[in-house]
């Protein structure tokens, strides 16, 4: 299936409007502004500034009429998004105490809402996403700034400009995943 998200320049989905089915690094071609949206299928994560870089936030199927007041954490305005492809399968991760895929480690096959609790893991600075997409949240309970992981390596958050920022929850994306 298929994402499709429409953005408008102001909030409640007034002014002039840009509907993608994919990825766009920049928006400022198509919309001065980004100030609401409505997204009517799939999931997409919206960034505030260019070339997916900043504040992220998950959307999901539904309406946004006005971003900056349901906490997103988010600055100006919608710059970016990138579609998010649905997994179907296994979900596993490795997530490592230090950079460099240093330190304790484990192994995750589902979310975790406190890497203190369950693993007694004060940081994560690394992962290895092996399958499946994820969220990974700076807070305990899925609170806080959010960073969307792909499959691939992460050797460095710091690196990927997320430096001072820890990482201490943890969720699949998935279709039928509640806010």
């Amino acid at each position: 299936m298929m994402g499709k998200i429409t953005f408008y320049e102001d909030r409640n989905f007034q002014g002039r409007s840009y509907e993608t089915t994919q990825d766009c690094a920049d928006m400022s071609s198509f919309l001065s502004r980004c100030h609401s949206c409505r997204v009517d299928s799939g999931c997409f994560m919206v960034y505030d500034r260019n070339n997916y870089m900043g504040n992220q936030y998950l959307m999901r199927r539904g309406e946004y009429p006005d971003y900056q007041r349901m906490g997103m954490g988010m600055n100006d305005c919608i710059r970016s998004c990138r579609m998010i492809p649905m997994h179907i399968g296994n979900f596993r991760m490795k997530i490592y105490e230090r950079e460099n895929f240093e330190g304790q480690m484990h192994e995750m096959m589902d979310d975790c809402d406190s890497i203190q609790d369950r693993y007694r893991m004060s940081d994560c600075q690394s992962c290895n996403v092996m399958e499946g997409h994820w969220l990974m949240y700076e807070q305990p309970h899925y609170r806080g700034r959010q960073m969307y992981m792909r499959p691939g390596e992460y050797r460095s958050f710091s690196q990927m400009g997320m430096g001072g920022m820890r990482f201490m929850s943890m969720r699949r994306i998935m279709d039928n995943m509640s806010m």
